[in-house]
C-alpha cells in the first residue's frame, strides 16, 4: 500500500513539537486541489505561526520531549504541594502550586504526619529519572511528570 503524499510533510510538522497555528481557510483551499503537486504546494506554503509564548524553562521542567536536555533548564525546582498531605503510594498523583502535576512511580510508600501545603523539591536524577523531595522531613520518591 502506497502512503498518502502529504502523510510525511503532515507527520514532521505534527513531530517538530512546535505549537502553531493555521487558518482553517487556508487548509481548506489548499484540501480542495485536486491535482496532487499543486496540494502539496498549497501545503508547503501554508503561513504557520506559533500559537503562544514559549513556556519556561521551569514550566518545561520533567516534560518528556525528543529533543536533548535544553541547556537552560534547572537542575531542578521547588514547589508546594496543594493541600494536604500525609503519604504517597506507587500511583499517587500530586498536583504543585505551580500547576505542574507529578505521579509516584516507586514502589515504596510512604507515611507522614498530616502535612499542609508541604514545601517540596524535584531534581533530575540519573539517566532521566526525577525525585521529589518532602523539605520538612526528607522523604523523597521517585516521580514522573504528567501534566
Amino acid at each position: 500500500m502506497k502512503p498518502h503524499p502529504f502523510a510525511l510533510p503532515l507527520l514532521l510538522l505534527l513531530a517538530s513539537g512546535a505549537a502553531c497555528a493555521v487558518d482553517d481557510a487556508v487548509v481548506l483551499r489548499c484540501r480542495a486541489l485536486s491535482d496532487p503537486a499543486a496540494r502539496f504546494a498549497c501545503y508547503e506554503a501554508m503561513p504557520v505561526t506559533p500559537s503562544g509564548p514559549a513556556p519556561s524553562a521551569e514550566q518545561r521542567f520533567g516534560m518528556k520531549r525528543l529533543e536533548k536536555k535544553v541547556d537552560d533548564e534547572p537542575g531542578a525546582i521547588r514547589s508546594t504541594v496543594r493541600g494536604r498531605l500525609d503519604g504517597w503510594r506507587n500511583g499517587t498523583q500530586l498536583t504543585l502550586a505551580n500547576g505542574q502535576v507529578w505521579r509516584v512511580v516507586d514502589d515504596i510508600d510512604a507515611v507522614l504526619p498530616d502535612l499542609v501545603d508541604p514545601a517540596v523539591r524535584i531534581e533530575r536524577g540519573a539517566l532521566g529519572a526525577y525525585y521529589l523531595q518532602l523539605e520538612a522531613n526528607n522523604s523523597a520518591a521517585r516521580v514522573v511528570r504528567v501534566k
